[in-house]
């Protein structure tokens, strides 16, 4: 009996137009569609810092938990015209399309949802919306993509910032969106 031939693989890693390294859809995936897992297991504290020159491929979780992110995570590159989200289901956190990502397409997520942080970095996403320069805090996006982004938020994220989101639920029903 021969064993079953390996699963083709759903996202590959190459050279990106946003940064560096991309990952990008190696099969169309419908809006909602699961891309990967995300690998949380390489917690990063003093016992198990992050390899020397990867700290930008660290991620920032739940009570204040960091881990490393590895090959292909760790090459998923921030737009402001995200095509995916992360969602936690189950104690696994999922990368889930957005909207339909065609073969070949870059898989991309904004970086500051779910975020806090003062981090500011220039972007080069080339999305028609960009940004240009990002703060990291999900609180400092502009009030219409804090709208968008509000039932994109995961669970723990939601719980850790109950009091700013009811300050910012409280600023959305007193400003609502102009069509």
């Amino acid at each position: 009996m021969t064993p079953p031939a390996p699963a083709r693989p759903a996202v590959l890693v190459a050279p990106s137009a946003i940064n560096g390294l991309g990952v990008f859809a190696a099969a169309a995936f419908s809006a909602g569609g699961i891309i990967l897992p995300l690998d949380d297991s390489r917690v990063v504290d003093a016992q198990h810092p992050v390899p020397p020159g990867e700290e930008h491929h660290c991620d920032y979780l739940e009570a204040g938990r960091v881990v490393w992110m590895p090959s292909p995570e760790c090459y998923i590159n921030h737009s402001c015209d995200p095509n995916t989200f992360v969602r936690t289901t189950a104690g696994v956190r999922y990368v889930i399309a957005l909207r339909p990502i065609a073969a070949a397409e870059e898989i991309t997520y904004d970086y500051c949802i779910n975020s806090s942080g003062d981090v500011v970095w220039q972007c080069h996403c080339g999305a028609a919306r960009c940004r240009r320069a990002i703060h990291s805090d999900f609180f400092h996006l502009p009030l219409d993509l804090q709208r968008e982004y509000l039932p994109l938020l995961d669970h723990w994220f939601r719980k850790e910032r109950a009091s700013d989101l009811a300050r910012l639920e409280a600023t959305l029903a007193a400003h609502p969106p102009q069509y």
